[in-house]
């Protein structure tokens, strides 16, 4: 191995004297450098190889090329470079190689090595890159369209893209993205044949045998491509996907107005349908002969007519369709509308009453989900409507009593709109709600009755919780309440909290760590009373928390009033009642506090 490592370091020489030579480097530079290759030439050479070692000695040499194009550029020396960065390309490859041949299922490894080439132009490797790595992955359809994309953006090679997405399409004929980047490509294809044909024209030059068909200059064989997919792949969604696609290219009209009219016909009842045709209300352009809007004001109302034929469309589709999914696209439309920004008063009172005539007609329906009731009344709220906000709340929670959520966005509308009911709509959610999911209604009413400056009913709310939930559930309770008590009435009233719940368990490390820090704060901080605390913890998690031990011990060496006599005990104590990996973490913890180095 060491024969092995100093030969690969000797064949750096030529190229670190020409960096010395041209002064790019100095000579201390090249001995770190030699140094530093020399450490990481031993490490991708042993026998137990680690795939660390192999991304360091890559990251390193990386480093060092864009170095050197630093220090060029600042000098302004262009030269030699076959003779500097080309071996330095080449042994990062072969270390790539390496890499990828040993964890061949590695796919970052892999998009690294070819990110790697394609920024340093070998594009030569390139090709055999991808062609190993389809091999080895040819169950992953994304690495099929990066290697097809390449061979259509870098290579310029439309026929090579093009026998890759067949391939492709071999191992997996019914993925929807293979298809519709397959169509991207054919399309795009047809756009350059188009470009070079007007150049030709401009230039009056006799293209002879590069004359192409007009079937194919206006995107025959995406148009071939499009109807197999769809008799593959049976659905609006993608037949949608398609349709972007083709909008993205003016030349493809014809292919366009196709693919529209037979999302109609074959997907009439899908809900994706609907949406896409309605929106489409929204981006029809102007007639040719009608003149522009100019003004604000008619702009605005330009706008409003749009969107009154979207929902006219909509109110259609949930005619036809009057499915969830259908009233769901709606309200996620009028919503959309209503977040857009405008300084039309008009326009936005028209958005908010087409906002609420939707939802009531949903609403009546049954046919809205939760998530939609807590969105609206949300944005409501933000807008600071709190009438109509409190109102989709209200109807949200007769409809889903059980949802802690829900209740949660009503009792936020209350406290925004400082209502008298509050006590009575907690007292009513936890009527219908299981214990255990109550807790962020309890520190709802906690903090809007601590903001209220109401502390007997927040100490009272905060006993409730901690007695109402069960289990686990009232740990963040018990937290929250000594912080409280400790805001509100200082220590002693801290203190007393603490003493009222110390038996109540479970706890949290954070319980009784809260309790240490208030005792800190003290100017008068007592030694026995940590002493008590740190105690209390370690009877709760002395078997699992090896940090409680360490500042144990550091509290016993640091206080004033502390016992460093003690810390051998702790440290014997901690070893017999820690367990698992505790035991390792604590040792070493111990063993770099010792050395001063924690």
């Amino acid at each position: 191995m060491a024969e092995i490592t100093q030969e690969r370091v000797e064949d750096r020489l030529p190229e670190l004297e020409q960096l010395e030579r041209t002064g790019l480097f100095s000579e201390a530079e090249i001995r770190a450098i030699i140094r530093k290759s020399l450490e990481l030439e031993y490490r991708i050479q042993r026998r137990s190889l680690l795939k660390d070692d192999f991304i360091r000695y890559v990251q390193y040499e990386i480093n060092l090329l864009e170095l050197i194009q630093k220090r060029r550029t600042r000098v302004g020396y262009t030269f030699k470079q076959d003779e500097i960065e080309d071996p330095i390309i080449r042994r990062i490859q072969s270390v790539f190689r390496r890499a990828a041949t040993k964890w061949k299922d590695d796919v970052p490894l892999w998009l690294s090595f070819i990110a790697f080439c394609r920024k340093w132009a070998a594009n030569v490797q390139l090709s055999k890159i991808f062609s190993s790595l389809l091999a080895i992955h040819s169950n992953k359809p994304g690495l099929w369209i990066l290697a097809a994309k390449w061979e259509l953006e870098d290579c310029f090679s439309s026929e090579s893209a093009r026998q890759l997405f067949l391939r492709a399409l071999r191992f997996h004929p019914r993925c929807p993205k293979l298809h519709e980047e397959y169509f991207r490509m054919e399309l795009m294809h047809a756009e350059k044949l188009r470009k070079e044909k007007q150049e030709f024209e401009k230039a009056n030059m006799d293209v002879g045998n590069l004359e192409h068909a007009e079937e194919i200059l206006s995107g025959g064989l995406a148009r071939i491509i499009y109807k197999n997919s769809i008799s593959v792949i049976k659905s609006a969604k993608f037949h949608v996907s398609l349709l972007s696609v083709a909008q993205l290219f003016n030349f493809a009209k014809d292919l366009q107005r196709e693919i529209y009219d037979d999302l109609k016909a074959l997907h009439t009842d899908d809900p994706v349908t609907w949406d896409f045709v309605a929106r489409q209300e929204l981006v029809i352009e102007s007639q040719p002969g009608e003149e522009l809007p100019t003004t604000k004001q008619a702009k605005a109302k330009e706008m409003g007519c749009r969107e009154e034929r979207c929902c006219a469309v909509y109110e259609e589709a949930v005619k036809t369709v009057p499915t969830e999914a259908m009233w769901k696209c709606y309200m996620k439309f009028c919503m959309e509308r209503f977040t857009k920004k405008t300084s039309s008063r008009l326009l936005r009172k028209k958005r908010l009453q087409r906002t609420m005539v939707a939802f009531w007609k949903a609403h009546e329906l049954k046919l809205l989900p939760e998530l939609q009731y807590r969105q609206l009344s949300k944005l409501l709220l933000h807008r600071q409507l709190l009438k109509e906000s409190l109102q989709v709340a209200d109807a949200g929670v007769k409809l889903f009593r059980k949802s802690v959520e829900m209740w949660q966005v009503k009792l936020e509308v209350l406290i925004s709109s400082e209502s008298q009911e509050m006590t009575r709509v907690f007292n009513q959610a936890f009527e219908y709600l299981k214990p255990q999911i109550c807790l962020p209604l309890w520190l709802t009413w906690a903090r809007w009755s601590e903001d209220a400056g109401k502390q007997e009913d927040t100490e009272m709310i905060y006993k409730r919780a901690i007695y109402g939930l069960p289990g686990a559930g009232s740990v963040p309770a018990k937290e929250l309440y000594l912080d409280w008590a400790y805001r509100s009435g200082g220590y002693k009233k801290a203190t007393d909290v603490f003493k009222s719940l110390q038996e109540n368990r479970p706890f949290s490390v954070d319980f009784f760590r809260k309790m240490i820090q208030f005792e800190k704060e003290q100017e008068s901080c007592k030694m026995e009373n940590l002493r008590e605390y740190y105690e209390r913890a370690l009877r709760e998690f002395g078997t699992v928390d090896s940090d409680l031990w360490m500042d144990y011990i550091k509290e016993e060496l640091n206080h004033p009033l502390g016992r460093p006599e003690n810390c051998g005990q702790l440290y014997w104590r901690a070893m017999k009642m820690l367990q698992g990996e505790s035991v390792e973490e604590f040792i070493s913890k111990h063993a770099l506090h010792q050395a001063g180095h924690l």
